[in-house]
């Protein structure tokens, strides 16, 4: 069995003490770290927004906390993040090994916009990737492939998540995808012709966002959390926790 515990959307910055909307972002994220611990995860992914500012500080905060885990972890960029700031304390990689297949990351940030958008390159490279190997695959990427019946949000969602499903189409060795970005709690299965694909959310360590909202607007009842999932041979579970107080 794999256990893995997805963090998102830190905020942090330079500031340690500096608050958000609703908290203390590094505060929260040290909250929760040590909550994931506690479910001996084998392996943590930290989904984008690790910084809010983009400062080297806020990523040697992250990286400071985020080592208390006695797993490996592993970050990519979302639309707020500073690629080569991230660089300067951790590289990223583009997959992860599983022992029940493979995780590959994939990047969609576009600088200096809100959306994200991963390319033709890149997904002609995915394609190459997931028809050289069968085994069972999930993806992970900040920005969420898929509306999530909220008007703000998903106009800053993955501007070719079309392209994305035209791709998937072909591979049914692609069992779910994991994304940043929402600020929630989140799951929708999307049909293709082989079959479904899992699309999971997951709520911030910083604010929550407001489910269902057509402007933006913060979500003052839910505490910060992430997600565990854990993968029995092909067969996978998956859970959000909450971090009160």
């Amino acid at each position: 069995m794999t256990r893995l515990v997805q963090i998102t959307d830190t905020h942090l910055q330079a500031d340690p003490q500096a608050r958000s909307r609703t908290g203390w972002p590094l505060r929260q994220l040290e909250a929760v770290v040590a909550h994931a611990q506690a479910q001996h995860p084998d392996l943590a992914l930290i989904t984008g927004d690790i910084s809010q500012d983009g400062s080297a500080a806020s990523y040697r905060q992250a990286v400071e906390v985020l080592d208390r885990l006695a797993c490996p972890w592993h970050w990519l960029a979302g639309n707020h993040d500073d690629p080569h700031a991230m660089r300067q304390w951790r590289e990223s990689v583009d997959e992860i090994e599983l022992k029940e297949g493979r995780l590959l990351m994939l990047a969609t940030q576009v600088v200096g916009a809100p959306q994200g958008k991963l390319g033709e390159a890149q997904l002609s490279a995915l394609a190459a990737r997931l028809q050289q190997d069968e085994r069972p695959t999930w993806l992970a990427m900040h920005h969420p492939p898929v509306t999530i019946e909220s008007a703000w949000m998903d106009a800053i969602g993955l501007e070719d998540r079309q392209a994305l499903w035209q791709c998937l189409a072909d591979f049914p060795q692609v069992q779910g995808i994991l994304c940043g970005h929402i600020h929630q709690a989140y799951a929708q299965p999307v049909p293709l012709p082989w079959g479904e694909v899992q699309v999971y959310g997951c709520p911030a360590t910083s604010d929550q966002f407001l489910p269902r909202s057509d402007a933006f607007a913060v979500d003052m009842a839910a505490a910060p959390g992430y997600r565990v999932i854990q993968w029995q041979g092909t067969q996978f579970t998956t859970r959000v926790e909450r971090v009160e107080g």
